[in-house]
């Protein structure tokens, strides 16, 4: 076990419970989970589910995702995986593979059925927990911001700061999504910065 890793984490990485399905995908690939969390973290984000190159480097966001979210929370790629300051707690800790048209699978109810409440009550430092797509508003945020889904929910982020700030996924299939809304540039993006470094910088 790695230090400050909570033990759960050992439970999820050898986890296989969705390898018929995986082995029935496209890419019939094998489970992977990827599994980014230390105890000690104050940030928390949550995101959908590996895609299949995080699949493959066993990083979480290490494609162009995760270079434009870097870019939206303000940090360097060393503070990103700075394990010890911020944990990545998926709704399913495996690339669920493609669907026939080439889209991504969504996430498996089973994993956060499974994993997600325990894996939560493990990361007891967190003061900031990230909201990445409509999968982990729903989840985190209930039956309202499923209804009213991702645009309207990332709109009242307000509601939901500081403890928690829903965000699109930064796929660059969302560019669409950033034309139409320049107020997440020009008002959240600069909250979302000031809060990530307040809470990265504090030492208590």
């Amino acid at each position: 076990m790695s230090a400050g890793e909570p033990a759960i984490a050992q439970e999820i990485r050898p986890c296989r419970m969705c390898a018929a399905d995986f082995a029935a995908t496209a890419t019939r690939h094998e489970p992977r989970p990827v599994v980014w969390l230390r105890q000690r973290a104050r940030i928390l984000i949550v995101g959908q589910a590996p895609g299949l190159r995080v699949h493959e480097s066993g990083i979480p966001f290490d494609d162009r995702s995760g270079d434009r979210l870097r870019e939206w929370l303000g940090v360097t790629r060393d503070e990103f995986y700075d394990r010890d300051r911020i944990s990545i707690l998926p709704m399913a800790f495996c690339f669920p593979g493609y669907h026939v048209n080439g889209s991504d699978l969504p996430p498996p109810p089973r994993c956060a059925a499974t994993w997600r409440s325990r894996a939560l009550d493990a990361l007891n430092q967190v003061r900031l927990t990230i909201l990445i797509g409509g999968y982990a508003h729903g989840w985190h945020l209930g039956a309202d911001a499923r209804k009213a889904g991702v645009t309207a929910t990332v709109a009242d982020w307000r509601h939901w700061a500081p403890v928690v700030v829903p965000l699109p996924h930064p796929s660059w299939r969302n560019n669409a999504f950033l034309r139409r809304n320049p107020w997440f540039g020009t008002e959240l993006l600069p909250a979302l910065r000031l809060r990530v470094r307040e809470v990265m910088d504090q030492t208590d």
